[in-house]
């Protein structure tokens, strides 16, 4: 399970410490983005005892997503380990917070519940997606949840278990031993139809609907993956005419590969997934998303088989509904290590991607980095660190359950919004909020 003990954690701290050096990752003026201060969203004790299941001590606050509306408000969910329940604020445009104390929108205190995903609708309409560690038969603990508001987030509807089963959902395996929680993804498109992914432990990738604002789902559709060849890290990207795409990647595999498959028919079926690229890397964490122009946008982390275990992040393009893809390029930098990125888009060609930055591949991740473009992906500006991200004052970043999360949202204007969690073994975790505003073309 991915769960890091607070002593490995105070060892990394050190030695992250020690790996801070000039040109591990560009931190000049960031170039294209004037960012903000960052904000406290919320704080909590930092220690994480031993796995007990939902009996676990896990003293601290995690998960981040974040999202913004047509009217510019910016809501935040994240987790509280410690009363074990997904919560809501909504920052509004002009930065006051919509409700004097964060909404519980899970509402299981007996239950662990972790990485949510969240996404707004027409007028009031909030949406949130998350795992939920209900042990139901088998020999891992997952279910994927869904909760509602019609409310603006004022309050939601009871929880949904959407998945249903005893794969252990929600649980991207790498190998038998080894997996990353957060393997889901949750879409709206313009016409208000809501998708939810997610992948089990047991290796199976499904798609579930709702065309009634999420009062109901269909039954999930089995897309891919299997116990021998498990799908992994799913990410939705939706277009017109009943078009859904699903990016993800294999586990037990060494040299895993990117997929991307297409259904025309809103989800019921897809065609033969399309491998993005074929290496002997290793490539993780697809991040899928269709821009104003029509064109799909897939970024990956790789990590690859040098002595170093370099890990860095992929950009490519398809400008033919996914049947082909750009070759892949690097856009992070070439002497750090890179990885779990995610992908934005404004108006006017504006593409950003954002990455965990790891002063070494066996620590945990401090900092974020991030490239932007201006002309759709053509070129990418160098890369540089969000100001501020890397502070090891603050501790390092989340997730402790896994790094497979949507820390990133921008509106159309061109504000970002990036969301982040630090964990300072003993003392202090929170939950943090930037928004910058990116610069004229």
């Amino acid at each position: 399970m991915y769960l890091i003990k607070p002593s490995q954690l105070a060892r990394s701290a050190l030695l992250a410490a020690a790996l801070l050096l000039p040109g591990t990752c560009i931190q000049a003026d960031s170039p294209g983005v004037a960012w903000d201060e960052r904000v406290e969203i919320d704080s909590g004790r930092a220690f994480q005892g031993p796995w007990r299941m939902n009996e676990s001590q896990f003293l601290y606050v995690d998960d981040p997503t974040v999202a913004f509306n047509s009217g510019g408000d910016i809501g935040i969910a994240w987790v509280d380990n410690a009363q074990r329940d997904v919560l809501l604020q909504v920052l509004e445009a002009d930065g006051a917070t919509r409700f004097p104390e964060p909404v519980n929108v899970s509402r299981t205190p007996e239950v662990f519940s972790w990485l949510p995903r969240l996404a707004f609708g027409e007028g009031d309409e909030v949406f949130v997606l998350w795992q939920e560690i209900v042990f139901a038969g088998g020999s891992h603990g997952g279910e994927i949840f869904f909760a509602r508001s019609t409310d603006g987030g004022a309050s939601f509807s009871a929880p949904v278990n959407l998945s249903d089963t005893t794969g252990g959902a929600g649980k991207g395996r790498l190998s038998q031993r080894s997996w990353h929680n957060g393997s889901l993804d949750l879409a709206r498109r313009d016409d208000g139809r809501l998708y939810a992914a997610w992948t089990e432990f047991y290796g199976a990738l499904h798609l579930a609907w709702s065309d009634d604002g999420g009062s109901s789902f269909t039954e999930p559709v089995h897309v891919a993956g299997d116990f021998e060849v498990p799908a992994r890290g799913p990410s939705l990207a939706l277009g017109d005419d009943n078009q859904v795409w699903l990016a993800w990647t294999v586990g037990e595999d060494a040299e895993a590969d990117i997929r991307v498959a297409r259904s025309a028919d809103g989800g019921r079926s897809f065609g033969p997934a399309v491998i993005v690229e074929s290496g002997r890397a290793h490539a993780d964490a697809p991040k899928l998303a269709m821009d104003e122009r029509g064109a799909l946008h897939l970024v990956f982390g790789e990590r690859l088989t040098d002595r170093r275990g370099t890990q860095r992040i992929r950009h490519t393009r398809s400008t033919d509904g996914g049947a082909s893809f750009e070759p892949a390029r690097t856009i992070s930098n070439g002497d750090s290590h890179a990885h779990f990125p995610a992908l934005a888009f404004g108006a006017d060609g504006r593409v950003l991607v954002t990455w965990r930055h790891f002063p070494d591949p066996r620590s945990r991740p401090l900092g974020t980095g991030f490239v932007l473009s201006t002309d759709g992906g053509e070129r990418f500006s160098e890369p540089a660190m969000i100001p501020g991200s890397n502070d090891p004052e603050l501790g390092f970043n989340g997730s402790l359950q896994g790094l497979l999360m949507a820390p990133l949202a921008m509106d159309e204007s061109g504000r970002v919004a990036v969301v982040n969690s630090t964990f300072l073994p003993g003392e202090r975790s929170a939950i943090w909020l930037q928004t910058g505003q990116f610069g004229p073309r």
